[in-house]
């Protein structure tokens, strides 16, 4: 297996992937990993480096922490207690790692305390006294209908076996059995995992890219996954295969079948949460064997309007706004940005030595676009991971989205899904004021062919009527064709109470088009001046008029406590009364009372 790599330097070349690689990593790669032998000890840690590109028992995309060199055994900072402990401080002082908070909050999911950290106490943390209950429910006869094979993988939390079935019409069929023993549940959190995990797995069913789950089992010991044995190996091992990089074409192929599980996954109201290019496997060794998304361990529910807050993921993947505790499926989309950008040139976007480097490089680095192969890429390829790498959740395409870029749907026939995000923006149309319904509808004239083809295309997919309108039926019709069992609990069907006001009435494409255009993913184009200038003259045209400022704050739904004067001073042109440019493009964006509140 060959390797990409760049311009000769003295640091470590970013853009190479090893040749040996341990094909098992952690669930949770931003946890520090177990076995870190040449890295605790800084005198292996010379020799180790010195023999990299011969061996190393490290997967290609981890980088240790730091933290192993102060608590070794051998660390100064292990020191008897008569001494005074070196200080390893610089001044001036480094800034703030990322990484602190989110190790402990790892820690408190997982339980998982390293022996060489033993030493730090974690009482906090602690669930001594508590009996966990890791009684599942589920069926105790694995033994009866499976024989257990060979161990295929093996992971932080358990591991992965062939198996066979016994009896009955599918003797002999081989599958895939994970295994995770009860003893390193160590937290209500890590059952909960579990739990969860097996619940989504029985909800998410009938999507051809979707590993296909069998049954859950449990005994003393352990608990049993069975799930579609998928002999075609990781996704990583192509890339690597192919000399760790992808043909354009050919990274399409692979990006339309991520994209379109995952859009499913957050029609229903599933956030995957560790997209990677580990988790997801190839049916067989065939060249255009299909590709399945596998490991919901780390996944959960999310309601349409819901954020998440705990922190999961792998270190090279987790999006600035997990990081920053606050996400939703966008989250998911930027981890395909990340893996879009490796199939593509076979480097990582952001890279450093360290977990804190490499959540610092997430949170205030751009990814390169200008070293090899970059420049002979093409320009929609480039846009395309541009896009989904947005540090801004709002102005990131969503999955659906991704698949009617130009760089996809130009060069294959797409079935573009429904898209969750139609509903959420209805939701807001539903309850804006008279005067943005105005703007937006004069923005959404401004709409390219481009831009209007996923509109076309989630209009079709609510089926309207022969008139050419859809109500709320159709979007009730819609969201049932398409559901799981997934959406009972992420509540999607109680999000169409917030679209009622449809019960009454009827929406053509063109008001549809209003009411579900992005205005925070327009502005993220270049072209987005060009866009606001031209909905503004449209709007001077057809919707602005003399307006007052009381009667604008009415519009808007301000608080009497709200300095309305101070804060919309600048949105009235005082030559005659009417909305401003600046007025105008703030309107578009929905500003609320509280975004007012904010700007004083």
């Amino acid at each position: 297996m060959g390797g990409c790599s760049s311009k000769n330097s003295p640091k470590p070349n970013r853009n190479q992937f090893r040749n040996d690689i341990d094909p098992v990593q952690s669930p949770i790669s931003i946890a520090t990993k177990e076995n870190h032998e040449n890295f605790t000890n800084p005198e292996n840690k010379k020799k180790s480096e010195a023999e990299t590109g011969k061996k190393s028992p490290f997967f290609p995309f981890y980088s240790p922490s730091p933290a192993h060199y102060l608590f070794s055994k051998k660390s100064p900072a292990r020191s008897s207690a008569n001494s005074t402990p070196r200080r390893f401080f610089k001044r001036p002082f480094p800034p703030p790692s990322p990484a602190k908070h989110i190790k402990a909050v790892l820690a408190r999911r997982h339980g998982s305390v390293k022996p060489n950290e033993a030493a730090i106490p974690e009482a906090h943390e602690s669930e001594s006294g508590a009996v966990l209950d890791k009684s599942f429910g589920f069926s105790k006869h694995f033994g009866n209908k499976y024989e257990l094979g060979e161990e295929v993988g093996r992971g932080h939390f358990g591991y992965t076996c062939r198996a066979k079935f016994k009896k009955g019409e599918l003797k002999g069929q081989e599958v895939a059995v994970k295994v995770i023993p009860k003893a390193k549940m160590t937290t209500a959190i890590a059952i909960e995992d579990v739990r969860r995990e097996v619940k989504i797995l029985r909800a998410l069913t009938g999507h051809s890219n979707l590993v296909q789950f069998y049954d859950a089992y449990e005994d003393h010991d352990n608990v049993y996954i069975v799930m579609e044995l998928c002999e075609g190996g990781e996704l990583l091992d192509r890339i690597l295969s192919r000399g760790g990089k992808y043909a354009e074409n050919d990274a399409k192929a692979v990006m339309v079948q991520i994209l379109n599980v995952v859009a499913f996954c957050h029609l229903q109201g599933v956030v995957h949460r560790d997209l990677k290019p580990e988790n997801f496997l190839f049916t067989s060794k065939d060249e255009n064997s299909q590709l399945k998304a596998i490991d919901f361990g780390l996944s959960d529910f999310v309601k349409p309007d819901e954020r998440l807050n705990d922190i999961v993921g792998s270190a090279y993947y987790v999006a600035p706004e997990v990081l920053h505790r606050s996400y939703s499926t966008e989250a998911d989309v930027w981890s395909i940005g990340v893996i879009a950008y490796i199939l593509l040139c076979g480097s990582r976007p952001f890279w450093a030595r360290t977990e804190s480097g490499i959540f610092r490089t997430v949170l205030k680095a751009d990814p390169s676009f200008e070293e090899q192969p970059w420049p002979a890429l093409s320009s929609e390829a480039k846009d395309f991971v541009k896009r989904l790498l947005n540090k801004d959740p709002r102005k990131r395409m969503t999955a659906a989205q991704a698949l009617s870029h130009p760089w996809i749907k130009n060069s294959n026939d797409i079935k573009v899904p429904l898209d969750i995000l139609v509903l959420k923006l209805m939701k807001a149309y539903m309850r804006s004021s008279a005067l943005r319904k105005a703007a937006l509808r004069a923005l959404s004239k401004t709409l390219t062919v481009d831009e209007l083809f996923y509109l076309k295309e989630q209009f079709a997919l609510l089926e309207p009527n022969k008139n050419g309108t859809i109500s709320l039926e159709n979007i009730k019709a819609a969201l049932m064709k398409n559901a799981t069992d997934a959406m009972k609990d992420s509540r999607i069907q109680d999000f169409l109470a917030s679209l009622n006001a449809l019960q009454y009435r009827r929406m053509d494409f063109e008001e549809f088009c209003a009411a579900v255009l992005s205005v925070h993913q327009l502005e993220a184009l270049d072209r987005w001046e060009q866009h606001a200038r031209c909905a503004y003259e449209l709007f001077e045209k057809d919707g602005n008029r003399a307006i007052m400022i009381e009667e604008l704050a009415s519009e808007l739904g301000l608080s009497p406590s709200v300095p309305v004067h101070a804060v919309l001073h600048d949105w009235i042109r005082h030559t005659d009364g009417k909305l401003s440019f600046l007025g105008f493009v703030k309107l578009l964006h929905g500003v609320s009372s509280r975004s007012l509140a904010r700007t004083q």
